[in-house]
């Protein structure tokens, strides 16, 4: 059954610096393919409009250009045309600053949302943030890998969404995990 898509704007990133280490270190993390095909695959799932890889490294730039010529022009491309056509959101950028840049090309000013693991004083509830997105604002909602993004990044944010939490009190998803399940929280019909 095909539903009618609903008219949304909502851009993803997934970003690899300036991310923390465990000791609250600023760092750059490695890219990861399965982060790539299954963020790219639940956001097409979800109507997102492109998903950013952010890294300032030319290997990784170079290993996700890999990825992405496999699956969208290469063998990839004839044997998964599904993948090819989730993949085809992927955007590479240098860094936050280059991020903003693009997403705003436009002419649109996105509302910047990040995610993280602990509760910050400027969360948005996702009931909130999914009225805003079905009303037509566009938003781009900033997920960090490492032990999450810096303190500088999340400054430069509008919000933060509140931190996914079970009843375990275990907090560590991976950030595949955690992208579903913000996307499904805000953009499920």
């Amino acid at each position: 059954m095909q539903l009618n898509k609903p008219e949304i704007k909502v851009d993803l990133a997934l970003v690899h610096y300036p991310v923390s280490n465990k000791n609250q270190e600023t760092i750059g993390s490695a890219v990861t393919n399965l982060d790539i095909h299954d963020i790219a695959r639940a956001g097409k799932t979800f109507g997102v409009t492109n998903f950013y890889i952010v890294t300032p490294y030319q290997d990784q730039q170079n290993l996700v250009r890999e990825i992405l010529d496999h699956w969208l022009v290469g063998y990839g491309a004839r044997y998964n045309p599904d993948r090819k056509e989730a993949l085809a959101s992927v955007r590479i950028c240098d860094n936050l600053e280059s991020l903003f840049d693009r997403v705003s090309g436009d002419g649109s000013q996105p509302v910047l949302l990040a995610t993280c693991a602990k509760k910050q004083h400027n969360s948005w509830s996702y009931e909130e943030v999914r009225k805003r997105i079905f009303s037509g604002e566009h938003f781009l909602i900033i997920f960090g890998t490492g032990w999450g993004l810096t303190r500088e990044a999340l400054d430069m944010m509008d919000g933060m969404l509140p931190p996914i939490c079970g009843v375990s009190g275990y907090n560590h998803l991976s950030v595949r995990s955690a992208a579903s399940i913000v996307l499904d929280r805000l953009l499920s019909v």
